[in-house]
């Protein structure tokens, strides 16, 4: 199978194009890849494209099949969750793209035990940048999800409006035993989700309260109470299981 890149142009079959860094360090110094090797290309607008390398010297290809192919969920999945400690974040972005969310935010919460700085935030989002781009490739992606590190708590609500659907995943929910609601929603069949999960320490009385407030709904994600690296992986498993997996 031949290995895929993302390109920041758009699909051309008809003319011989070039491509620049960081693809074409990757295939030509790290794969050290010859003339007429094929690989597969993502472009610009989510087009798969097999392209023949015609002139290794200058990194130039030309597109041989375009692949008709869309590896994306049904539903739009943005995965948002508190800032959590150490290198869950990480964790988090990349498991999250192989499993299809279409964007990873991340927030301080009033229970988040890390505390970002605007710099620190900016050297943060570029890493995880280059994580769910390695991810994306690997994991045969049409898009590579987009990373947002907001600096304020107030930055995350403001973008509610933009899903059909804001769900928050509530440790208190489950301890209730409300198990039905996320898969009713899903049910229903949404285009776009937003999903919350709190950092280690949990999601606080007063931010439940500002949540709701926005039109956000509470669910519960089964009996067992998931560490906060692991509830969004079991969101996106669940949604494949229920909506792409029986289409």
């Amino acid at each position: 199978m031949a290995n895929q890149y993302f390109i920041n142009i758009p699909l051309t079959l008809e003319t011989e194009f070039r491509i620049e860094n960081p693809a074409k360090h990757h295939i030509f110094n790290v794969m050290r890849a010859r003339n007429g090797e094929k690989f597969e290309l993502v472009f610009s607008d989510g087009k798969i494209g097999l392209a023949e390398v015609t002139n290794a010297e200058v990194a130039e290809f030309k597109v041989v099949e375009e692949i008709k192919r869309n590896n994306e969920l049904p539903v739009k999945v943005t995965i948002a969750v508190g800032f959590p400690k150490g290198d869950k974040l990480d964790f988090v972005s990349e498991k999250s793209t192989e499993l299809g969310a279409t964007a990873v935010w991340a927030a301080p919460f009033d229970w988040s035990v890390v505390k970002w700085n605007k710099e620190k935030l900016t050297r943060r989002q570029e890493k995880l940048m280059k994580i769910a781009k390695g991810a994306a490739e690997q994991s045969k992606r049409n898009l590579i999800p987009e990373i947002v590190l907001f600096e304020k708590f107030s930055g995350l609500v403001g973008r509610f409006s933009e899903f059909d659907k804001v769900l928050i995943a509530y440790e208190e929910s489950a301890k209730q035993g409300e198990i039905s609601k996320f898969a009713e929603i899903l049910n229903g069949k949404p285009d776009k989700i937003l999903l919350i999960f709190g950092p280690e320490g949990g999601i606080s009385p007063k931010e439940i309260e500002i949540f709701t407030a926005a039109g956000a709904e509470l669910v519960g994600l089964g009996s067992r109470i998931l560490r906060a690296e692991t509830a969004p992986l079991y969101a996106l498993s669940a949604i494949s299981a229920l909506i792409e997996l029986q289409k």
